[in-house]
């Protein structure tokens, strides 16, 4: 769903890789909105956390870079920070769906107790419904 211009759109895990990495992974009308002045982006902590994990891993080639430089990545990208708080943590455990994924589960919930939208190529997020997307698979 492509929303209405001045929007908050919280970026996904995905969204947010895709974004400083390879941009072209997301669908053009999704990349417009994201990159339209008037929308205010978001990068939950959860994010942070994730690539993090996944880097030590070694399941993110690439990701180690990205952590070095998560401050000067989000000034690129034009988002503010978004902190995990005990009203998030509550919400993700308790959310009605069967979604197994932590990471997923806190995105949906910050976005739900924001009201605002989540970018996300994650099919299982946007068929579920609970929180409005723009949906970035191209």
């Amino acid at each position: 769903m492509i929303g209405e211009p001045g929007r908050t759109v919280l970026l996904d895990t995905c969204t947010v890789l895709d974004l400083a990495i390879a941009p072209s992974r997301i669908a053009a009308a999704a990349l417009a909105e994201l990159g339209d002045p008037s929308t205010s982006l978001l990068v939950s902590a959860a994010s942070a956390w994730e690539i993090s994990i996944k880097t030590r891993r070694g399941r993110l080639p690439g990701g180690e870079r990205l952590l070095n430089s998560w401050r000067r990545s989000l000034l690129d990208l034009r988002a503010d920070s978004l902190g995990i708080d005990h009203d998030d943590a509550i919400r993700a455990g308790g959310l009605p769906w069967a979604h197994p994924d932590p990471f997923d589960r806190m995105l949906v919930a910050q976005a739900a107790r924001l009201n605002v939208a989540l970018a996300t190529r994650d099919a299982v997020i946007i068929a579920a419904g609970v929180v409005p997307v723009v949906d970035t698979r191209a």
